[in-house]
C-alpha cells in the first residue's frame, strides 16, 4: 500500500487504531489500500497507532486454541468465525491460515517496533504492519517472538540491530501504552478504527467505496476550510 498518493496539495492524515492479531485489522488494510489506489486524486499520509485486544496476555503468549475457547467458548463457533473472515479475505488476496497459528502472543513488543518504523522511511511503517499481519495471519509465526519481530524489522527495510537493541530494554514501552490509553479515552473501543485528520472516526474495517468516500469528504472540507464544520 503507497503511504501518499499524489494529487490534492495538502494530504488527508489517516490513523489507523489497530491491533497485528486482530484479523479484522488485516482486511481493513487491504480495503484501505483499496480506497485509496481508487482516488489518485487523493493524497494519503498512513500512520499505524496501537491497540491492544488483550493486554493482559503474558510475554510468552499462551496457547491459541485453550485462548481462544477460553474467549468464545465453542470450536463450532470459532470455526464459523474463521469460515467467514477467511473468504473476505479470500476477496483480497488475504490467505488466512487459522490452523497455523498455535500462540496468542502479547503485542506490545510489536507495536514498540511499529512505533520506531515510522521514522526509519517513506513506506517502511506499512511495510512493517503488513509483514506482521502476514507472518501471524498466514504463516503462523508468533509475532511476539523477538527474532520474528527482528526479522519482520529487516524485511520492512529497519535497521535490524537497532531494533534488536531497543527490543532488549524498556524503550518506548509507556509510550505505546499511553497512546492505547488516550485512543480508548476517545472512545475507541474496538479496532479497526480509521480516524481522519484526528477528527472524524470510521469504524471498522469499511468497504473500500465507503472508506473513499469518507477520505474524499474530509480533503474536501480540508482544501476549501471547512475542516471543522459538520461533515454530511
Amino acid at each position: 500500500m503507497a503511504e501518499a498518493v499524489a494529487g490534492i496539495a495538502e494530504p488527508v492524515v489517516v490513523d489507523v487504531v489497530s491491533d497485528v492479531v486482530c484479523p479484522w485489522c488485516y482486511v481493513g488494510r487491504a480495503r484501505l489500500g483499496e480506497a485509496i489506489r481508487s482516488r489518485p486524486d487523493l493524497s494519503v499520509t498512513l500512520r499505524w497507532r496501537p491497540f491492544q485486544l488483550d493486554p493482559t496476555l503474558p510475554p510468552e503468549g499462551r496457547d491459541r486454541h485453550a485462548y481462544m475457547m477460553g474467549k468464545f467458548g465453542s470450536a463450532e463457533r470459532i470455526l464459523d468465525m474463521h469460515r467467514q473472515i477467511s473468504q473476505i479475505g479470500q476477496e483480497l488476496g488475504i490467505s488466512f491460515d487459522f490452523d497455523a497459528i498455535k500462540v496468542s502472543p502479547n503485542t506490545l513488543d510489536a507495536h514498540r517496533v511499529i512505533r520506531w518504523s515510522a521514522t526509519a522511511g517513506p513506506g517502511v511503517q506499512d511495510r512493517l504492519v503488513g509483514r506482521l499481519f502476514a507472518l501471524y495471519f498466514e504463516e503462523g509465526a508468533n509475532i511476539g517472538d523477538h527474532a520474528v519481530l527482528i526479522d519482520a524489522a529487516r524485511d520492512a527495510g529497519m535497521d535490524a540491530a537497532l531494533v534488536e537493541t531497543l527490543l532488549a530494554t524498556e524503550a518506548d514501552r509507556p509510550e505505546v501504552q499511553q497512546e492505547i490509553a488516550t485512543a480508548q479515552k476517545m472512545g475507541v473501543t474496538g479496532v479497526p478504527c480509521f480516524l481522519l485528520e484526528g477528527r472524524y472516526a470510521v469504524m471498522g474495517a469499511q468497504e473500500p467505496a465507503a472508506l473513499a468516500d469518507a477520505i474524499s469528504k474530509v480533503a474536501e472540507a480540508k482544501a476549501n476550510g471547512t475542516l471543522d464544520a459538520p461533515q454530511r
